[in-house]
């Protein structure tokens, strides 16, 4: 095998055998290697054997061709969900184990094949589902998908990764099979949601949609790409070049006459292509409505464009027999009253009755404009018309499908009861995974770090790492912030020309590189900002020895420390006096042109090619506001400073342009952030405002992740029952119209073993006042010294060794005593704490409890300091400061390192081998950890002798029920319907 001839034709051979398999089912190796090797040279006859396969193996490396082609279709088999040959689960060893069976591959080979290609274990989609009867399956498919191979093998042309490509099979085979079957008799409207992560690559999913959507019968796609021009073109050139590819976009045009004639991607052939128009090859083509300049316009040639060719007049459009010879249609509209009218008024024109064509709807961003708004005084009212016009769409199209796509979980499209008449989700909801090598906001944060605080650095720090503040105190502050920003900028430019050319990358390799700054959506103080930051630039003196100073200083005391600890193997140099040669060329890139700056604050900086990513290479700072705020992508983001406040959880991490993949310059990315910016009389700290809402989203998704999972066969929540949970983050949200309400009610949250922390503390004088005299008792209760906790996690692949180790009172309540007290708790919103109530209670009585004590920790500071008098204990019980992010709710209260051990002791982690906590840890024991909180507004109020006024002082709580203290059922939730005869309706009128 040391010829590479014999490894050519044994890749050959392979290839061919895999490719066999691929739409079918894993068979017997041997018996399919020598068929293939029939109709290649005799020489392939010889190898198509076992041995020769485990000799390869033996001396491979992981990306040697012949694994790569392995890897492509073991990744295709591990991620198959629910095929006829296995019933093993997805992504398992048990179903690797059933594929090298049906394989006959002896135990050598698959441990050869398992050390070069290990079983994927990630993560699959969330699916929140009602019943739907299955229609999109292999069979139904046969021979028929053209769009979605095509699409397949283009993300596979640009080194998507196996497991890339088969997780997103799965994902978008979870959203098609929930459609209905565009054949079926009976017209069906299945009304989803697809919720993504900001930046993350939501686009390939709804392409891959598109594709599968199309081979399976929908002929007229509308895609709703957003309210602004720039996201439309953005959207309708990925998918035009992605999906749609050449031959559609010509349609026998000359090359010169494409509306992408000087889009760079297109003269370098990086366009989808099948050779010829995919009709002249058995398939049908895709007919452009839209093109990437201009949006849909009424067809003043008639209305042919839109016509639907039937070759079977006499039968239906949908029937089979005329919609697989059909051409689809398709069209990216932006969310705009004019435009989407006139879609309308011309679909009313046409002679193909509307009730025929199976029609898929994408609502890109659904959340922002496609919503109902009432108030039309507000300054976006005109969603109130755009939100009609989707919903004339829908009722006009009786087969149209409508999917919508957010990256925010908590989209009002759950709360809005105008939607359940629209665009409410009620068939679906996919929560998609994160994606491999994204950058999100659990990226710039340390959630759930098992470091404790003082031993954080920039290798187990996220926030050390990225994340530099911003305190402006004086006028001259922001300047000092903003040069520094400037100046990482150049040194991070500076560093990717030098991972170019001395890191093996290869010129041009960084095609952008860019700075957003991100202050006002209001153009006026985006001029003065401009002014500002044009000033810094050409004061920098970054060809000068200040300059170099200043570079100097940052590369040695932030971008080489880090880079050293997070490169990831990519080239860094050994001292600025390495880098240096590189800043000049850097500063030439950005600036050369004399305009180192692009204000992004119309859709005419798009049009004139300034900001656009598409058609050429942007080393520049971007200043803008809503422009850049939402759905646009800013290519090759490395800086952002931020200081801009947002009034809404949803908003600001739409703001979040600093997410998403950083290839080759992960280390390099920077966030600053003003840590007290100025709302009313309020200071916000930006910073503590992201990790709120990621905490949030974090905890929504693991929640949707447990009610996801099928009782009995049948699901324990179902669409209808989300906006009930969603207020459960958010009490504020509720139905608009008085006259509405949720019809399903969350009765209880079980939780056993769980960490569960209430967030929704009164701020009445009166409530805060009863709570806290409401503890005294168990204060007073407590030990009078504190005990020692620690709990050891051992090493595991990324994460060291740590101990997590704190103070705490310990005390003891009985089952009545603890729930005596949880009923008696007053909440700014009970309903959030109502469900857990529930719970609480049914397992702490009856004739079989479920919980025989509750032991009582109270954290305690290891320095002095924070010290309040409470329960009779002078000075002595330590005091957390925390407030109140979200409205009248607080963000995390505990802190990551007071979890372990109360989860120890309730059952849901193995023994630490701590002394004092095995000494609490006994079968069908909960544990409640208290925090008195003191808000910012009242610090100031303690007196020496630790004194404060009980109405000052929030009593918080979490608590962990035993890990035993679960039922049968496994259900997780329990809701009661209010109107049983409209069940499966989100939200119903009162009487």
């Amino acid at each position: 095998m040391t010829s590479s001839v014999p490894n050519d034709l044994l890749l050959q051979l392979h290839n061919a055998a895999l490719s066999d398999m691929h739409t079918s089912r894993p068979k017997k190796l041997v018996r399919a290697l020598v068929y293939q090797a029939e109709d290649l040279t005799s020489a392939a006859e010889d190898l198509a054997n076992e041995h020769c396969f485990t000799e390869a193996l033996q001396s491979a490396r992981s990306t040697d061709q012949l694994v790569e082609v392995w890897r492509k279709q073991l990744t295709y088999w591990d991620f198959a969900t629910a095929p006829e040959w296995s019933d093993t689960e997805e992504r398992t060893d048990a179903r690797r184990r059933a594929v090298y069976a049906l394989l006959s591959l002896s135990e050598g080979t698959r441990k050869l094949l398992d050390d070069l290609i290990p079983v994927s274990k990630a993560e699959g989609p969330v699916v929140i589902t009602d019943e739907f009867t299955p229609w999109y399956t292999p069979q139904s498919q046969q021979g028929r998908p053209w769009y979605w191979p095509a699409y397949r093998a283009y993300l596979e042309s640009k080194r998507w990764e196996p497991d890339a490509v088969a997780g997103l099979d799965v994902a978008t085979d979870t959203v098609v099979e929930r459609l209905a079957d565009p054949t079926q008799g009976l017209p069906y409207q299945s009304k989803g949601l697809v919720v993504g992560y900001v930046q993350s690559g939501k686009t390939a999913n709804f392409a891959g949609v598109i594709a599968k959507a199309v081979d399976a019968g929908y002929r007229l796609v509308i895609v709703l790409g957003g309210t602004l021009n720039m996201l439309r073109a953005q959207t309708q050139r990925r998918i035009d070049m992605e999906l749609v590819g050449r031959e559609n976009i010509l349609r026998g045009a000359s090359e010169f006459e494409s509306d992408y004639a000087t889009d760079p991607a297109w003269s370098q052939g990086k366009f989808a292509t099948f050779g010829a128009l995919p009709s002249t090859l058995g398939a049908f083509d895709i007919v452009r409505l839209t093109t990437r300049d201009d949006d849909y316009k009424s067809l003043l040639q008639g209305i042919t464009a839109l016509e639907f060719e039937k070759h079977e007049p006499a039968l239906p459009l949908f029937d089979p027999r005329n919609l697989h010879r059909s051409s689809a249609r398709l069209m990216v509209v932006k969310k705009n009253k004019s435009v989407l009218g006139k879609l309308v008024k011309d679909l009313r024109k046409i002679k193909t009755p509307l009730s025929e064509i199976p029609v898929l709807i994408i609502d890109d961003e659904s959340d922002e404009a496609s919503v109902n708004t009432s108030n039309p005084a507000k300054p976006d009212a005109e969603r109130t018309a755009i939100n009609k016009a989707i919903s004339d769409l829908l009722g006009m199209l009786p087969r149209a499908q409508y999917v919508g796509y957010t990256a925010t979980p908590f989209a009002n499209v759950f709360i809005d009861p105008s939607d359940t008449q629209d665009i409410f989700p009620k068939d679906f909801i996919v929560s998609l995974p994160r994606p491999d090598g994204y950058m999100g906001a659990r990226d710039f944060h340390d959630l759930d770090s098992f470091v404790p605080e003082g031993e954080r650095g920039y290798s187990n720090s996220n926030e050390r790492a990225h994340v530099r503040d911003i305190n402006v105190k004086e006028e001259d502050d922001d300047d000092v912030c903003l040069q520094r920003a400037i100046d990482m900028f150049v040194l991070t430019a500076a560093m990717k020309l030098y991972r170019e050319q001395e890191g093996g990358l290869g010129e041009r390799y960084f095609h952008h590189h860019t700075m957003l700054i991100h202050e006002s959506v209001r153009t006026a103080e985006q001029r003065e900002l401009l002014i500002r930051a044009t000033r810094l630039w050409w004061n920098g003196g970054y060809m000068g020895p200040a300059g170099h100073a200043r570079l100097r200083e940052l590369f040695d005391t932030d971008v080489a420390p880090v880079s050293a600890v997070r490169a990831d193997g990519h080239a860094v140099p050994s001292s600025y006096d390495v880098l240096a040669p590189y800043v000049g060329p850097a500063v030439t890139r950005i600036g050369g042109d004399d305009k180192p700056i692009v204000v992004v604050n119309s859709d005419t900086d798009l049009e004139t090619g300034e900001a656009d990513f598409d058609k050429r290479s942007i080393w520049k700072m971007l200043i803008g506001g809503q422009k850049l705020a939402r759905g646009f992508t800013v290519e090759g983001l490395t800086v952002s400073y931020f200081r801009r406040r947002a009034g809404n959880a949803s908003t600001l991490m739409q703001m979040g342009r600093w997410f998403g993949f950083r290839e080759g310059y992960r280390d390099l990315v920077r966030l600053f952030l003003g840590r007290a910016e100025t709302q009313g009389v309020k200071e916000i700290d930006l910073y503590a405002a992201f990790e709120a809402i990621c905490l949030d989203e974090e905890n929504f998704r693991s929640e949707l992740k447990q009610y996801a999972k099928m009782v009995d066969g049948k699901p324990q929540v179902t669409p209808a029952q989300v906006p009930p949970l969603v207020s459960q983050h958010l009490p504020w949200l509720k139905p608009t119209s008085p006259d509405k309400m949720y019809n399903a009610r969350l009765v209880e949250v079980r939780s056993p073993g769980q960490w569960q922390e209430p967030t929704a503390y009164p701020v009445r004088v009166a409530d805060l006042r009863h709570n806290t005299a409401l503890w005294m008792p168990v204060l007073a209760g407590l030990s009078n010294e504190p005990t020692t906790f620690s709990y050891h996690f051992p090493a595991e692949r990324s994460r060291p060794a740590v101990t997590h180790s704190f103070d705490a009172l310990v005390g003891c309540l009985t089952p009545a005593e603890f729930l005596g007290l949880a009923r008696d708790v007053r909440w700014v919103t009970p309903t959030q704490f109502a469900p857990h109530l529930v719970y609480l209670s049914e397992i702490s009585t009856g004739s079989a409890p479920d919980v025989d004590e509750w032991v009582v920790l109270a954290p305690q500071h290891a320095k002095a300091g924070q010290r309040l008098s409470l329960g009779g204990r002078s000075g002595a019980l330590s005091w957390f400061g925390r407030e109140r992010r979200r409205g009248p709710l607080f963000g995390a209260i505990s802190e990551p390192k007071h979890r372990a051990v109360p989860l120890r002791i309730a059952g849901s982690l193995a023994s630490p081998g701590d002394h004092a906590t095995e000494a609490l840890t006994k079968p069908r024991t909960g544990v409640v950890i208290v925090y008195p909180v003191v808000e910012g507004a009242h610090r100031g109020d303690i007196d020496a002798l630790g004194n404060l006024a009980p109405e000052k002082v929030a009593m918080t709580f979490s608590f962990v029920a035993p890990a035993t203290a679960r039922r049968s059922d496994g259900r997780v939730v329990r809701f009661t319907t209010i109107d049983s005869a409209k069940e499966g309706q989100a939200i119903i009128d009162t009487d």
